[in-house]
């Protein structure tokens, strides 16, 4: 199931916006050369993918080399490339090492292997899950059989759609037309490759990524974030939990206990002189702490919700910090960490947090995450990965409004993640029921255990129905014998905060669709359809099991 889940997940990347800076150099570097060339940068792309991900810090420490030595030494090699491809008597001096090793044509092993050894240091995979794992468990040292395999099967995954784009450029490369011009074509390709580079060099490829839509994000999710991949990669880490959830009395939110103080931090940037931060002096503030890294599409896509609401809501209480934890070694360097804060124009507190110890202290396990920390000091709301930016900042106002009365207008900002007539996000706790919503409200019985009947009729569109025997707290409900609950849902995700120990069982419209097992206290996934799915969602709990609140995607 590992490999699997490692595999897919390798394959949507590849496939997702964060192909597209090594696009024009897989379609150059396939198309020069014999035809054996594609296999053989993929194969280099491959191992050096594996090999640097696992041991390219360490390697980088026993050297005394800077983090992004691998990284500039990579991009210098394109440059070599593609004047070996625009030089073809320099492809000759520098490939005649290689003769000896092979007698199949130095173009495949030489160039092409080079080609894909600085393609795997390059490529920058979007974050997932399976990523995060990786990076996690690399960075502390901790590598095994089992990481090893995951990593390969990761970088395969990838490695079947980019040996499609160079077999496709090769293919092109092919046409009768082109061959009476091949050095014509050899030096354009050489060109395309080092203009490609360059801009790999000054980041100009972080721009382009961003202006386009995620449109493997839900492909990504479902390959990583099930619960059969989400256990495999516990298990792989360790176990690891959320803490559990708390039930303030008179709140809006959930409360997931006191937050962690910031952990392990190497350099502070973006503060006064530098100096560090703690959650303790912030006492008072409400705190936005947002896990983050430079070179992650999928957090510079939300960048400019972060920057908008630092800018409205400073004065009144709001304070973001950005923990950079890094997914590469040569995102570990200061310098280039600056430079991409003052590039991307950051002007909140960056942590830079190389060692994992914050994203462990608050057993993060994706980029972006987002811990909203109220001014008490507590984890009040969560929210994972881009989008669903309207329902963060209603979570910012709540906060900000607790300790201020009036607040300014709200930030209006273009949300790009793709929107649908969904469910919407419903409470099951006594304090935040809509009488509207629930059919049997009536005979709701407050802090106490008591039967509830199934409606006797279907229900409606985003109605819900309690059943068996159940405890309705202010913030949750608590399972007995036979406790369900039925929801008349319109969406492709159904997500249910829950908690204790236990089980729940999933049918839509009658029909058995899986089991969730409940380990602790933390956001559940519950269904992922492929289309927005319209049917009645009903959920059968063992005892003990509590359930605050579904949200719908």
């Amino acid at each position: 199931m590992l490999l699997l889940v490692g595999f897919a997940a390798g394959f949507a990347t590849a496939i997702s916006p964060c192909v597209l800076p090594v696009l024009p150099i897989l379609l150059a570097g396939g198309a020069s050369g014999g035809k054996r060339r594609p296999y053989s940068i993929v194969a280099g792309l491959v191992l050096s993918f594996v090999v640097f991900t696992l041991g390219g810090a360490w390697l980088l420490d026993q050297l005394g080399l800077p983090k992004d030595f691998l990284r500039n030494l990579a991009i210098a090699l394109l440059f070599v490339v593609a004047a070996t491809l625009l030089v073809p008597r320099l492809a000759d001096v520098l490939e005649r090492p290689l003769y000896r090793l092979t007698r199949r044509p130095s173009s495949d092993l030489g160039g092409g292997f080079v080609l894909g050894l600085s393609l795997g240091l390059v490529f920058v995979p979007c974050a997932g899950p399976v990523l995060a794992v990786v990076s996690v468990l690399a960075a502390t040292e901790e590598i095994g059989g089992r990481l090893i395999l995951l990593t390969s099967a990761y970088a395969l995954g990838a490695a079947v759609p980019m040996l499609a784009i160079a077999l496709g450029g090769r293919a092109s490369a092919g046409m009768k037309a082109l061959r009476p011009h091949a050095q014509t074509v050899r030096r354009g390709l050489g060109a395309v490759i080092a203009l490609t580079a360059l801009a790999i060099a000054f980041n100009v490829d972080r721009h382009f990524q961003t202006s386009v839509p995620d449109y493997t994000r839900k492909l990504q999710g479902w390959f990583e974030e099930n619960s059969a991949a989400s256990r495999e990669l516990d298990e792989l880490r360790g176990g690891e939990r959320q803490e559990a959830t708390a039930a303030p009395g008179g709140s809006r939110l959930p409360d997931f206990g006191e937050a962690h103080d910031f952990a392990g931090i190497s350099q502070w940037i973006n503060t006064p002189g530098d100096r560090p931060l703690s959650l303790s002096e912030l006492r008072g503030k409400v705190v936005l702490i947002d896990f983050w890294t430079y070179s992650c599409i999928n957090c510079l896509r939300t960048l400019p919700h972060l920057k908008a609401w630092d800018r409205t809501y400073r004065r009144d209480g709001l304070t973001i910090v950005g923990v950079h934890t890094p997914e590469f070694a040569f995102e570990q360097e200061e310098d280039n960490v600056r430079g991409a804060v003052d590039r991307l124009g950051v002007h909140y507190a960056v942590a830079m947090d190389n060692d994992f110890k914050t994203w462990d202290a608050f057993q993060n396990r994706y980029w972006p995450a987002k811990y909203l920390i109220d001014s008490r000091g507590h984890v009040r709301y969560v929210h994972f990965g881009e989008g669903e930016y309207e329902q963060t900042e209603a979570r910012i106002r709540e906060l900000l409004a607790e300790r201020k009365a009036r607040l300014p207008r709200r930030v209006r900002l273009a949300d790009p993640t793709p929107k649908a007539l969904y469910s919407p996000e419903t409470y099951l706790g006594g304090q935040r029921l809509n009488p509207d919503q629930l059919v049997n409200y009536e005979e709701v019985v407050a802090g106490g255990q008591a039967a509830y009947d199934p409606p006797p009729q279907p229900l409606g569109l985003n109605e819900m129905a309690y059943a068996g025997r159940l405890r309705v707290d202010p913030q949750h409900i608590v399972a007995g014998p036979g406790a369900r609950v039925l929801f008349h849902f319109r969406a492709k995700h159904v997500f249910l905060v829950m908690g204790g120990l236990g089980s729940v069982q999933v049918l839509v419209d009658g029909k058995p669709r899986g089991s969730v097992a409940v380990t602790g206290d933390r956001l559940y996934t519950l269904l992922r359809e492929r289309k927005i799915t319209d049917g009645v969602l009903e959920l059968r709990f063992t005892p003990g099991v509590s359930a605050y609140a579904f949200t719908f995607g």
